[in-house]
């Protein structure tokens, strides 16, 4: 019995491989990608290049707010993401001990105020008995001098009591415009640093204008000499989906900086009718139009061929391909805009075919993809320099 199924398990491999060897998969079964096209037609489109760039939204006015004195936390009527209209209070400092200096210096100015009426009475009687010689000039300049120093010391306890008054105002902190709180790292009770004193004072809170929002980029340097102030943006946050805001170009840094490695510039993009949702700290990225054209005769960029500076595709012709001069006008990173030299309808081949090749013998040329970001735009006119092999793209 046992060499009953070694024997018919045999047979049933042998079976099996009979089958597949008279009956082997088809080549369509055996590839599961689709093959790449080679070839396309020539159709109407829209052709928009612009440039794109990742950034970060913030505020355009935020301000960290520090007390101008030293002092203790009274009064803390605020809290994180409330929002205070301009002029109202986010602060109030103890002013006990300034109250209390205050009434000193009042006192000293009222003694002092005294001191010069005194001064005053006694300087002008020793001046008419200074005229009737009945004093010597050496009182009668002791009693001016007198005088001098009240009125003096009245000058200065009053400069003093305003420098208190002074003092007594940065007691209470206000909003410098209408506001929104972003942080708030301190309670009632701390003890807190002026602006004057060490590392520039205990920070209060921090305040944000969330109505104007914008965003800073880094735009790359091969891409920052096609953008001028004032152009439009369109911008697309990522924490909000299917949300497209409108923006300005408001500013490019005239220098160029390193950032993850990357050399460009520093822009920043004013937002307009800022989205409830959007918040500091969101990731923005931006869409910058640059050039477009709108219905026009379009073609993959890989069917583009440059040869000395001049651009052809190979146009399909009866089962075989001719090679045609076209000009090409606005491109952006798929397709290249078409002006002259093809029709509506017309396929071209994205690659390069074979009857066209060089002989591999030679030194041909090798294929390079066509770089949109660096001839978007008309046509470039050819140069005293220009390259003598063929290649797609340019």
């Amino acid at each position: 019995m046992k060499w009953l199924f070694v024997i018919l398990a045999i047979a049933g491999i042998g079976g099996g491989g009979y089958y597949f060897y008279k009956n082997p998969p088809s080549k369509e079964a055996a590839s599961a990608t689709p093959a790449r096209p080679t070839s396309a037609p020539a159709e109407r489109r829209d052709i928009l290049f612009a440039v794109t760039a990742a950034g970060e939204i913030g505020p355009a006015d935020q301000v960290s707010v520090r007390p101008e004195i030293n002092g203790r936390i009274a009064e803390l009527g605020v809290d994180i993401g409330d929002q205070v209209p301009k002029g109202g209070i986010l602060c109030r400092m103890d002013d006990k001990d300034l109250q209390i200096e205050r009434s000193s210096r009042v006192v000293e100015i009222e003694g002092a105020r005294l001191q010069v009426q005194k001064s005053e009475r006694n300087l002008n009687r020793l001046k008419e008995l200074y005229k009737d010689k009945l004093v010597s000039m050496e009182a009668f300049e002791d009693a001016k001098t007198d005088s001098d120093v009240a009125k003096n010391t009245l000058e200065r306890v009053t400069s003093n009591l305003r420098q208190v008054e002074e003092s007594l105002t940065k007691t209470t902190i206000r909003a410098p415009f209408d506001c929104t709180v972003l942080t708030r790292p301190v309670s009632v009770g701390q003890a807190v640093s002026g602006s004057a004193g060490f590392n520039s004072g205990t920070e209060i809170m921090t305040i944000a204008n969330l109505k104007d929002m914008v965003v800073t980029a880094h735009i790359n340097q091969a891409d920052v000499v096609r953008l001028t102030p004032g152009q439009k943006v369109d911008i697309n946050v990522e924490s909000v989906p299917g949300l497209t805001i409108n923006g300005k170009l408001e500013r490019i840094a005239p220098q160029a900086v390193f950032k993850n490695g990357i050399k460009g510039f520093a822009a920043r993009v004013q937002l307009k009718d800022v989205d409830a949702r959007v918040r500091p700290g969101m990731t923005a990225i931006l869409n910058i139009p640059v050039v477009s054209a709108e219905d026009v005769l379009g073609v993959p960029l890989a069917a583009v061929f440059t040869e000395n500076n001049e651009r052809f595709v190979f146009v399909k012709q009866e089962g075989k391909f001719e090679k045609r001069n076209v000009t090409v006008g606005v491109n952006d990173f798929f397709f290249a805009e078409v002006q002259k030299g093809l029709e509506d309808g017309e396929v071209v081949s994205l690659e390069m075919p074979p009857e066209f090749k060089p002989d591999k013998t030679t030194n041909g040329p090798s294929r390079k993809k066509f770089n949109a970001a660096s001839t978007a735009g008309p046509d470039p006119k050819p140069g005293p320099n220009a390259p003598k092999t063929p290649r797609a793209g340019s």
